[in-house]
């Protein structure tokens, strides 16, 4: 397993979860359970990735080559950019997250690991360049102000790359966890998607904001992509039970790879 934790006998590892998870939310901590110390911004969304990305490894994908180049658009402190650099030490990571509290613990796990070929870009990826006003959660849920969520306290203005830019060369994986804006960024690169060869969106319907996953559906198949679709929210009884985390009612992992 990729994501081995410190303590053979697993008992460090039961000592360390229960900690995380007695955590406050949104407090600043470290951890070693990766095996060396890591920054985290919030306990809560750590435990949640850190059992997706090293215990499930739903990142994990062949590669044609043992030095593949990975698009990591939403890469908060770098749990993804670590599994991928295990799995394939020579890959060249280009790996983009705009909240500027979140990314001063990326580049500090990514520096203390001495990470190489690993390009770290304190920007939005957007479907164009120059600035989005963005809201800040604290932690892993942070997004691109659309919508009614415009006029939110807490927005600031940061700067934003045109993904399509980065989508000329062979790239084995394309990860969009961009929560909320992979709608408009896909919009704008459905006809440069050649290059990739896996594709893994996290879709976020937010509450009040109309719905785009039959797009989504389309771009992928006109693109030649099979999908296989996750469910991230799950209520027993939708029709009763409407959900409301975080402004969201859904969120699924779909993950589009070619046959």
């Amino acid at each position: 397993m990729l994501g081995s934790p410190v303590g053979s006998d697993g008992s460090h590892l039961r000592n360390e979860m229960a900690r995380l998870q007695s955590m406050p939310r949104y407090q600043r901590t470290e951890t070693d359970l990766l095996g060396g110390p890591l920054r985290l911004v919030d306990s809560a969304s750590f435990l949640s990735s850190y059992r997706e990305i090293f215990d499930e490894e739903i990142y994990r994908f062949p590669s044609r080559s043992d030095n593949p180049l990975i698009l990591d658009c939403g890469a908060n402190i770098g749990l993804g950019v670590i599994y991928w650099k295990r799995l394939y030490p020579a890959a060249r990571i280009i790996a983009f997250e705009p909240d500027p509290v979140v990314f001063e613990s990326l580049v500090w796990n990514c520096n203390q690991r001495q990470l190489e070929r690993v390009e770290l870009v304190n920007k939005a990826a957007w479907s164009g360049r120059g600035e989005v006003s963005f809201l800040s959660e604290g932690a892993d849920a942070g997004h691109v102000a659309f919508g009614s969520l415009r006029d939110a306290t807490q927005t600031v203005q940061v700067p934003s790359v045109r993904l399509f830019d980065y989508l000329n060369e062979p790239i084995e994986l394309l990860k969009l966890d961009i929560e909320g804006a992979e709608i408009e960024v896909l919009r704008d690169c459905q006809n440069n998607l050649d290059h990739v060869n896996h594709l893994f969106v996290e879709y976020h319907s937010f509450l009040g904001q109309e719905q785009h996953l039959d797009e989504i559906f389309s771009i992928l198949k006109r693109n030649g992509f099979r999908i296989h679709i996750k469910s991230g929210l799950v209520t027993a009884i939708p029709f009763v039970d409407r959900l409301n985390y975080l402004g969201l009612d859904n969120s699924l992992n779909i993950f589009a790879y070619r046959n």
